[in-house]
């Protein structure tokens, strides 16, 4: 809960005009905020969120006090992986809207002096995509077939897969084809869903045709691009079977990212990055590469952000942590260890559109971890809410206090929980049902927002219609009643942000604190001291002015699951 208000903001509109004197460039220390746009604000009425929606809704973004938006795919597709699958990338699906209303929207945030930032998916395709189509009919040994990764089968006749490597989403990762004649062909690549074939990254047509998707975008305004699957595009030469240790597959392997898995992380993929930054180079206006990369450790994560490739890479390490002080430290020291030494600056993040909220991660027995099946109903670990919010509050405060650049995914400022009671039958993820259920994905923490407590479909659209269906408790969240409630969760985000901006904590630096628990994480940025106790037992806190608290307190102890700053100026 916000003890002080912090002084006001002045928002200044965009200028692509100008760069930064190198080391003081925006992306630094930006606060960045993921919307995922079929679940953020709907302005049709057909009950999937769209760019005109998102536009009528950027003021609260403003309000807020984040510095860019980083808009999940909205590219056209066929939509079997939420548009993660591409098949035009220089146009917007309809289901989304036009070019206009992109162009409308990145006016608004730009005058409203948010930038922008889009999903760009450059490791596999749409299967729909005209140049897979292209492929396809133009038979064994073309030109055509070279752009993506089709390999013959093993066995007597083919008709075993070329290897032994698994689906991110469940399954194979091959799908043996029939040519025109009705004979059986080769088999394609897809380390994800069989609808999104990888491309073949050894074949200078697709870097091109990347270099084109870059500049359509950056012609026409981005700020930079968040580059999806940043760790795969290249594979290891001959395509070898993965080590046993290795073969179960599934997003457990995606994430853990192992040295013998050999479509992750290979050396050759820093070239791609070094041609892409080129482009960037040629444009005014300080434009970002952030990579998601599933790397570990830290260390092996910083060659992606090298001072010639990209700008950003997600820290999953740190989302990955448990409420854990001597985990924290430990991930906080790493982190900006590893970044620093290449230049770059850390970022931190919590929450987004493929991993359960953390306001339920907080709440399982082993608080934070990341979990890569997702929750449903029958999930043994259920989360406690009130005790995943409590640390989800506490673990953003801290999180909001470190240098470098953080990014919030969509609902986390309200405290939005996973949603965990969804039927089957609505369930959209292929994760889902690529495992016949095993795997309940990611659907959880994709469903639509709420904005008003008493509107059809909580103010996410005026008809009332939404793609996956919303609890009733999110009326308890909804932003309209957040805002008249100084203890609220949305208060606590916009104090922490304006209070981030006001200490310039984004650029400070981090000593450690001695003399506390060991359950307690005790920092220095600047004139802020962060004080966060992981622990279960009230702690007595250092002299200063508090003004910003994640819970109660009465000025000289908090309570466990808490995290407060103080300043003593």
């Amino acid at each position: 809960m916000p003890t002080e208000t912090p002084s006001s903001t002045t928002y200044r509109a965009i200028d692509h005009q100008h760069s930064a004197q190198p080391g003081s460039e925006w992306w630094r220390s930006a606060v960045i905020y993921q919307i995922y746009p079929r679940s953020f604000a709907d302005a049709s009425g057909d009950g999937i969120g769209d760019l005109a929606g998102i536009t009528s809704r950027l003021e609260s973004l403003r309000d807020l006090g984040v510095d860019a938006v980083w808009l999940s795919p909205f590219f056209r597709s066929p939509q079997r992986d939420a548009g993660y699958d591409v098949s035009d990338y220089c146009d917007v699906d309809p289901l989304f809207g036009t070019l206009a209303d992109f162009d409308v929207l990145r006016d608004r945030a730009h005058e409203l002096g948010l930038r922008v930032i889009v999903d760009l998916v450059p490791n596999h395709c749409s299967s729909d995509h005209p140049w897979f189509q292209d492929a396809l009919a133009a038979g064994p040994g073309s030109p055509e077939r070279d752009r993506f990764m089709f390999r013959d089968g093993r066995g007597d006749t083919g008709e075993l897969p070329p290897n032994n490597w698994k689906s991110v989403f469940g399954g194979n990762a091959w799908t043996r084809i029939t040519e025109a004649d009705g004979t059986p062909g080769p088999w394609y690549l897809h380390i994800f869903d069989s609808s999104q074939p990888d491309f073949n990254w050894k074949n200078p047509w697709v870097w091109e045709q990347f270099r084109q998707i870059l500049r359509f975008w950056l012609d026409r305004g981005v700020d930079g691009f968040r580059v999806d699957v940043a760790h795969g595009l290249m594979k290891k030469d001959g395509l070898p079977d993965i080590v046993e240790a290795a073969e179960s597959g599934g997003l457990a392997d995606a994430i853990s990212s192992p040295d013998d898995v050999p479509y992750w992380a290979q050396p050759e993929v820093h070239e791609v990055y070094r041609d892409w930054h080129r482009v960037l180079d040629e444009y005014e206006g300080d434009r970002v590469l952030c990579a998601e990369a599933w790397v570990e450790p830290l260390a092996k994560a910083a060659l992606w952000v090298r001072s010639d490739e990209m700008h950003q890479a997600f820290n999953f390490s740190y989302l990955g942590t448990p409420w854990n002080a001597a985990r924290l430290r430990s991930v906080i020291d790493e982190s900006i260890a590893a970044f620093s030494a290449v230049g770059a600056p850390s970022t931190w993040v919590l929450s987004n559109h493929d991993v359960v909220r953390h306001a339920s991660r907080y709440g399982l027995s082993v608080p934070g971890a990341h979990t890569a099946t997702g929750l449903g109903p029958k999930s043994e670990d259920k989360p406690d809410e009130e005790l995943g919010l409590r640390r989800a509050r506490a673990a953003s405060a801290l999180m909001l206090a470190l240098p470098g650049s953080a990014y919030l995914y969509q609902g986390e400022e309200l405290g939005l929980p996973e949603v965990i009671e969804l039927d089957d039958h609505v369930r959209e993820d292929p994760s889902f049902h690529r495992t016949n259920g095993e795997v309940y994905g990611r659907d959880g923490c994709r469903v639509p927002i709420p904005w008003e407590h008493s509107a059809p479909a909580f103010g996410f659209s005026h008809s009332g219609e939404s793609w996956l269906p919303q609890p009733a408790t999110f009326a308890d969240y909804a932003r309209d009643r957040q805002q008249a409630d100084p203890h609220s969760t949305l208060e606590l985000y916009r104090s922490a942000l304006a209070l981030r901006t006001q200490y310039a904590l984004g650029t400070g630096s981090v000593s450690w604190l001695d003399g506390f628990a060991s359950e307690v994480v005790a920092v220095r940025n600047g004139d802020v001291t962060v004080i966060a106790n992981t622990g279960t037992e009230p702690i007595a806190l250092p002299a200063g002015r508090i003004v910003l608290a994640s819970g109660p307190h009465d000025g000289t102890t908090i309570a466990g699951d808490t995290t407060v700053w103080i300043v003593t100026n």
